[in-house]
């Protein structure tokens, strides 16, 4: 069955996924980005800026964003890399991934092009030649992590960054790959940022990151310990944990509704909220939106992942609506890890 395409105003394709029982979900080929997964009851999961542009190059602010090859501002490149402000394609041949029901999946894939030579750090190799005193002097100059112009011996970084999307009753699926079709290694940073639609910011709780190490991003990355039962808002917050388990729980009291987060392949978890000063300080987001989002990604950041020639890295991030009868206190990290829970 053939996917079923709508159009954006700049004429891009925006695929809608469906399954039987009613939820749907919408990606965008402009950064192959999820921007909108709705359940059963036609109840939006996530959180879309109410200023968000649809203006390519100009990412998009809400969903679930792809970041590659950086997160955030851990490294040289422009704030969570490249590839959410670029056009995917569709990928015909995702194997070896079994072959996907278009009405409910969607396969895609991001190349490498010269372009990105400008934009991801590189290495080059400058041969140049001086003239001294009628004697030629051969000078062999070797220079690194070059951002600002391009030489004619620089190579850049070649991949294949692929992605399938699925949902199914309850829950939206996603598969991340990178492969390295460079002939040199490469490391990179990958996250899935998930901007969650929540009732009201002060009346939810993360669960399954307790006791665990994070990098605060609001106090140059130093890293402290999470002392708190559970994770609760008011204030900004900004964290990436470390070593985290493969389920979080963010539990939404007013709506008695949780989503289940469970991630594969990717060790860390960003927890993010910019509150309302920051709020007034981002151009595309609404003054009150703080108050409706939470930002809780699956991510590899630190360290970041150093990938062989012909090496692939894979992935897997789940959101999951669990009943309202789920309890609190049910993802306590020590039997997440060990698989007690």
């Amino acid at each position: 069955m053939p996917l079923n395409l709508g159009n954006d105003g700049d004429g891009s394709s925006r695929i809608i996924l469906t399954e039987p029982r009613g939820s749907t979900a919408e990606v965008l080929l402009f950064g192959g980005q999820v921007i909108s997964w709705k359940n059963e009851r036609r109840e939006e999961l996530l959180y879309m800026s109410t200023k968000a542009q649809y203006k390519p190059p100009k990412a998009i602010r809400g969903g679930i964003p792809v970041c590659f090859p950086q997160f955030g501002n851990f490294g040289g490149l422009e704030r969570h890399g490249f590839v959410r402000n670029k056009f995917w394609s569709y990928d015909e041949d995702p194997s070896p991934l079994p072959p996907a029901n278009k009405q409910s999946s969607v396969d895609l894939i991001l190349k490498s092009t010269e372009d990105d030579l400008k934009t991801w750090p590189h290495r080059c190799v400058l041969t140049y030649t001086l003239i001294y005193d009628m004697d030629v002097l051969s000078v062999l100059s070797t220079i690194t992590s070059l951002s600002n112009f391009i030489l004619p011996r620089c190579y850049w970084r070649s991949f294949e960054l692929r992605i399938r999307i699925s949902i199914s009753p309850g829950k939206l699926t996603l598969i991340p790959r990178v492969r390295n079709i460079d002939s040199k290694a490469f490391s990179f940073m990958f996250a899935l940022r998930n901007y969650l639609y929540v009732s009201d910011i002060s009346e939810v709780r993360v669960e399954g990151l307790e006791t665990l190490d994070y990098l605060d991003n609001l106090i140059g990355k130093e890293r402290f310990t999470e002392q708190a039962d559970a994770i609760t808002f008011d204030g900004e917050v900004d964290r990436v944990y470390l070593n985290t388990p493969t389920k979080i729980a963010v539990i939404d009291h007013e709506r008695k509704r949780t989503i289940e987060l469970r991630k594969e392949g990717m060790p860390n978890a960003v927890v993010w909220n910019p509150w309302d000063k920051k709020a007034k300080t981002i151009a595309d987001m609404g003054d009150e939106d703080y108050k409706t989002m939470l930002c809780v990604d699956s991510g590899v950041i630190e360290p970041p992942v150093l990938l062989k020639p012909r090496e692939e890295w894979k992935g897997r991030q789940e959101l999951s609506i669990v009943s309202s009868s789920y309890c609190s206190g049910q993802l306590d990290p020590r039997k997440v890890l060990y698989g007690d829970n």
